[in-house]
């Protein structure tokens, strides 16, 4: 991979780093697709954070950034414009510099997870989904569920404040949502979703009681670091149809691409293309 003084940048920012699988993904895309572009994993403790992202986009041949935990919830309030689905969420997962110089910031985990459940066929009508999580990407997949029209959201965070925060901003944007706060049960929920980082560590507790999963119930995971977590083989056990979270960023990552204007790739040519291991 060749790396000269014409070589443009996109900083994936977040900590730690040694999980990261975005690199291994958009580097061999753009390297196929002859775009001298290469996506270069960044450290970044949450002390440093926001004091870093406005010197970092003064580097001139940057294109922007990606941005993971746990910095999602932090960079929506260091950038001068939102799209609504950050703004519901609160949160962002990139950000671009406009040719003003101010800096946009998006917010693609909810459209990536609900295109990958949709995909295998996950019917939203007179659903109702259980949300374990309302950080960034908790927030953003129950905003972009409600936006294809699952008409119920069950609501849990070990922070009571945090539910109580995404709930009111959804309702903003869907006064007609039937939302449900702190409870952490999957029985009467057609789809059950992890967005907290629970599994990404030996030893982590599951997100819920999985025994109370019904066969038949949607499982959806956003832990990368592991293909198959805890929580996901237990769901199997249920006879429950799962989405992995590396499914999540395949789906994601055209919406990313085109944020930034580089080339699109649909998730399966992605796929040929990637150097990771699902």
């Amino acid at each position: 991979m060749t790396i000269s003084g014409n070589t443009r940048l996109i900083a994936h920012l977040g900590w730690p780093t040694e999980n990261f699988k975005a690199p291994m993904i958009y580097n061999p895309w753009l390297a196929a697709q002859n775009v001298d572009v290469k996506v270069v994993p960044m450290g970044v403790r949450p002390e440093a954070f926001a004091a870093f992202v406005p010197t970092l986009f003064t580097l001139t041949n940057l294109v922007g950034a990606l941005v993971t935990m746990p910095h999602k919830v932090v960079t929506a309030g260091l950038v001068q414009q939102l799209t609504p689905t950050a703004a519901i969420a609160g949160a962002c997962n990139a950000i671009r510099r406009e040719e003003d110089g101010s800096l946009t910031g998006d917010m693609f985990d909810g459209d990536g997870f609900v295109q990958g459940i949709l995909h295998k066929g996950f019917i939203p009508d007179n659903a109702r989904a259980l949300v374990v999580g309302c950080g960034g990407v908790g927030s953003a997949i129950a905003a972009s569920l409600a936006a294809v029209g699952v008409p119920a959201l069950t609501l849990f965070d070990t922070r009571e404040s945090s539910a109580q925060a995404l709930a009111m901003r959804l309702l903003r944007h869907y006064p007609t949502l039937d939302v449900t706060l702190m409870k952490n049960d999957p029985q009467g929920h057609s789809l059950v979703v992890n967005a907290t980082p629970l599994g990404m560590s030996p030893g982590d507790p599951l997100p819920l009681d999985t025994d109370r999963l019904r066969p038949g119930t949607f499982v959806g995971e956003v832990v990368m670091s592991q293909t198959w977590t805890p929580f996901l083989q237990a769901a199997m056990e249920r006879d429950c149809q799962v989405q992995r979270g590396t499914d999540m960023l395949f789906e994601m990552i055209p919406a990313y691409l085109r944020f930034f204007g580089l080339p699109v790739a649909t998730p399966e040519q992605l796929r040929q293309h990637a150097e990771i291991k699902e």
